[in-house]
């Protein structure tokens, strides 16, 4: 797979690391039960389709950017730098 990074250019997927989902997940609060805890660390629901990823170019430039991937074909959409810059 390849990435585009809004400063370098598109690479190949091993100068990037995956950060994790783009969306904010709701976070129970410290006294919450253990399993809303496991539900919050663990479970997903992995609709398939298109999924925004936030992703940082590690062995390039170190920026941060919103990935919009599409799940089942793996085709990215659009890749702009997460603090809102240009890119």
């Amino acid at each position: 797979m390849r990435l585009r990074c809004p400063i370098c250019g598109e690479r190949d997927v091993r100068e990037f690391y995956y950060q994790g989902a783009a969306v904010m997940l709701e976070r129970p609060a410290p006294d919450a039960s253990e399993a809303a805890w496991d539900d919050y660390l663990h479970l997903r629901e992995n609709q398939p389709g298109d999924f925004e990823e936030l992703w940082s170019h590690d062995a390039g430039c170190g920026a941060w950017f919103k990935v919009v991937r599409n799940t089942v074909t793996h085709e990215v959409k659009s890749a702009v730098l997460a603090a809102g810059g240009k890119g």
